[in-house]
C-alpha cells in the first residue's frame, strides 16, 4: 500500500493559505505511507509531464489535522515517488488546530 488511506475531499476546515504563505513553510520529508490523499483521481498527463512543477510549488502541500497528514496538493509528485520506489516525499506541512 502506497498511502495510509485514499479519500475524496478535504475533511479538515479551510485553512486559507495563499501560495506565498505555503512557500514560507520549510519543506520536510514525510513517509508516503503516513499520508491520506484528498483526491481519488490523478491526471496521467500531469504525472508524466516533466515540467509539471514549472508554474507550481516544487514541494507537495500537506495539512496536519487531528494528528493525520492529508496530501492536499502534489498527488502526482507522491505517485511519481512511489513509482521510483521512494518511500519519502518532500512536503510543506501546515498544522490546523492545536499541536498535541
Amino acid at each position: 500500500m502506497i498511502f495510509r488511506r485514499v479519500s475524496d475531499g478535504r475533511p479538515y476546515p479551510a485553512h486559507g493559505l495563499t501560495a506565498r504563505e505555503w512557500a514560507d513553510i520549510s519543506p520536510t520529508q514525510v513517509r508516503l505511507s503516513d499520508l491520506t490523499t484528498t483526491k481519488t483521481q490523478l491526471d496521467l498527463e500531469h504525472l508524466l509531464d516533466e515540467d509539471s512543477t514549472y508554474f507550481g510549488d516544487l514541494f507537495a502541500h500537506v495539512v496536519k489535522w487531528k494528528d493525520e497528514l492529508f496530501l492536499e496538493d502534489g498527488l502526482h509528485r507522491a505517485v511519481r515517488a512511489a513509482l521510483q520506489q521512494r518511500g519519502m516525499l518532500h512536503a510543506r506541512i501546515h498544522t490546523i488546530g492545536k499541536h498535541v
